[in-house]
């Protein structure tokens, strides 16, 4: 009996050993550094692994936008059970480099890269029964483009002594263009002490504002991918000239309003003349106001208006004549 139990126990220990020790463990190896292609061109998203391949082998590439969690990712494409399956928006664009990518090499292409290609991208290898280790591999890529070309803008009092600020900024650009602002022209530059610019932002302050201030302005946004530029013309008033001016031309309208009123008040007169009617008499009509023919009309130093002598009758005569006679 004895004989019998020794091989036996010695048979289970050796089941058990077998069945407790661990598969061989999955090693997936990405750049540490982030990757950068042009725009337009095709990305390589590098990636490798260590394993012994078996018919549960399975690969998944996922993609991740920027600033979002890993467990939001959306899937590329599958390689399962021998079959390549792409998937999603970058279905048509994405591809292995090596299929079937049985070899130890899950490399990504990626044709004709968009900026909305820039974000961080899986890459899951699991091979059934090898569990123990952490299959995964995160591998950040920037699709880099030129700056478009900026919008100028500006703000502020734009007067002798005011403050101004320029701003200038592109939508698009990767990686983020720096901004740089130049005087352009023959006048005079403003003196540095007066300009104060952030290239990140793209602001450039101008204080003490003079007439020196005046003239155009240049931004230049810059990437490695390259450059683009707008202009600003920038007017700088003197409010002391701005008040001379307005007293001058004050001045000057109100004289032409009283030469104005003149003119029509003499028109308007002229006119009430060669309007007035005239009248007619004829002689053996008797005005009321009409003095007596050789009678001669004198007034007193007195109040009363009385005539000197009174016209006798022998001297005052009436004619009728049919001329008329106009007054």
């Amino acid at each position: 009996m004895a004989r019998l139990l020794g091989p036996l126990l010695c048979g289970a220990l050796l089941g058990l050993i077998c069945m407790s020790a661990p598969g061989r463990a999955v090693e997936v190896h990405v750049p540490a550094e982030p990757l950068s292609a042009p725009v337009g061109k095709t990305a390589e998203l590098t990636c490798s692994y260590s394993t012994s391949v078996t018919d549960g082998f399975a690969l998944e590439w996922s993609f991740v936008q920027p600033g979002k969690p890993i467990t939001a990712s959306q899937p590329i494409l599958y390689f399962t059970s021998g079959r390549l399956y792409p998937t999603g928006s970058k279905a048509k664009r994405a591809s292995l480099l090596q299929n079937p990518p049985t070899g130890g090499v899950a490399t990504l292409k990626l044709n004709d890269a968009h900026p909305l290609d820039t974000g961080t991208y899986l890459c899951r290898v699991n091979n059934p029964p090898d569990f123990y280790t952490n299959g995964l591999g995160l591998i950040n890529l920037t699709v880099l483009e030129p700056p478009s070309s900026p919008l100028c803008s500006q703000t502020g009092q734009i007067s002798v002594g005011g403050s101004a600020a320029l701003r200038c900024s592109s939508f698009e650009g990767a990686p983020r263009p720096v901004y740089n602002w130049v005087h352009l022209g023959s006048s005079p530059t403003p003196s540095p002490g007066s300009m104060v610019q952030d290239e990140v932002t793209g602001q450039l302050i101008l204080t003490n504002l003079s007439l020196a201030s005046l003239g155009t302005y240049r931004c230049v946004a810059t990437n490695q991918m390259g450059s683009a530029s707008c202009e600003l013309t920038l007017s700088v008033t003197d409010p002391s000239k701005g008040r001379v001016a307005g007293t001058v031309i004050g001045v000057l309208l109100g004289v032409l309003f009283l030469s104005i009123a003149v003119f029509c008040l003499i028109r308007f007169q002229k006119e009430r003349r060669r309007k007035r009617p005239k009248e007619t008499y004829w002689g053996s009509d008797l005005r009321e106001d009409a003095m007596a023919p050789g009678i001669s009309e004198q007034t007193s130093d007195s109040s009363n208006g009385l005539l000197e002598r009174p016209p006798s009758a022998s001297t005052v005569t009436t004619t009728k004549s049919k001329l008329p006679m106009v007054v």
